[in-house]
């Protein structure tokens, strides 16, 4: 059987997930993260305290648009609600439920009720946890069974929140050389577990997936991890109005390059493993006693 069949002994690719589940883990990753930014790198200034804090609306905000679009991917969405209905089993499940209780927190965060801002940013540790455990639980797709899938999300999650943040810090003047070394670390971080990842994995990658996973970590070496961090090495010795624009620059090619690993990994390197077969039957050729 041919492996355009997309049914056989080779590997074909699945099509349950596109990008409207990619979707869901790129901005539901990047909207915690910059949720968990937000509360690491302190509230807004006392000027300010008058309206609400925007960085955790913002955060919200991606979060609920990857929720939407894993409801634009459903087949029957008007039966959304039985998301709810396998807690013990589901991370997706664990997900929604958890969604239901970031949301208010945020709002109270974001209104700048005392304390709520680390219980959102806890809340929302606990959201990407679940979306990490979402890909590894399809054991049939090598590209997703790895067991350091978890920690690449977790750590991708915290350099898209953290990139966003110094994105936004020409708004929001928030940013500082913490947040710049917070950033430098987990990029570094994240590097160094894509490429455990990428070695536990290449062995069962059909030939397609391993060029996708090549291509990403192409893009992720030298966009998501070189210019950022001469950027920031930059920043630091310049000082200045230079800064900020290169913490900037920095963050952005961060949480691209952690969307575009993201994206890969859902929707061009999600190749399943095919039939297991130990021979392959042949018309009228004895393969028994």
């Amino acid at each position: 059987m041919s492996a355009a069949s997309g049914f056989g002994p080779n590997p074909w690719q699945q099509t349950s997930w596109d990008w409207r589940a990619a979707g869901n883990f790129i901005c539901g990753g990047a909207g915690t993260g910059l949720l968990l930014a937000s509360a690491l790198f302190g509230a807004p200034t006392p000027a300010s305290l008058r309206s609400p804090d925007w960085l955790v609306f913002a955060g919200l905000a991606l979060v609920g648009l990857g929720l939407l679009c894993v409801w634009l991917e459903i087949g029957r969405p008007l039966r959304a609600l039985h998301v709810f209905l396998n807690p013990q089993t589901s991370w997706m499940t664990r997900e929604a439920f958890v969604g239901l209780v970031l949301f208010p927190a945020g709002l109270a965060a974001m209104l700048g009720l005392s304390g709520w801002n680390w219980i959102t940013a806890a809340l929302a540790m606990v959201f990407l946890y679940c979306q990490s455990r979402m890909l590894p639980a399809a054991r049939g797709i090598p590209a997703w069974r790895s067991a350091l899938m978890s920690p690449l999300f977790m750590v991708t999650g915290l350099c898209e929140g953290c990139g966003l943040f110094l994105l936004f810090g020409i708004f929001h003047a928030r940013s500082s050389n913490t947040a710049m070394l917070l950033l430098l670390m987990v990029l570094v971080l994240r590097l160094l577990v894509w490429r455990r990842y990428r070695r536990s994995v290449d062995q069962g990658l059909a030939a397609r997936a391993r060029g996708a996973l090549d291509l990403a970590g192409h893009r992720l070496l030298f966009v998501g991890t070189a210019v950022p961090v001469i950027a920031l090495v930059t920043g630091w010795l310049l000082g200045g109005p230079a800064q900020p624009l290169l913490a900037a620059l920095a963050g952005a090619c961060a949480a691209w390059a952690g969307a575009t690993v993201k994206y890969t990994l859902v929707t061009r390197a999600s190749f399943n493993q095919g039939f297991a077969l130990a021979k392959m039957p042949v018309r009228g050729v004895r393969t028994g006693p």
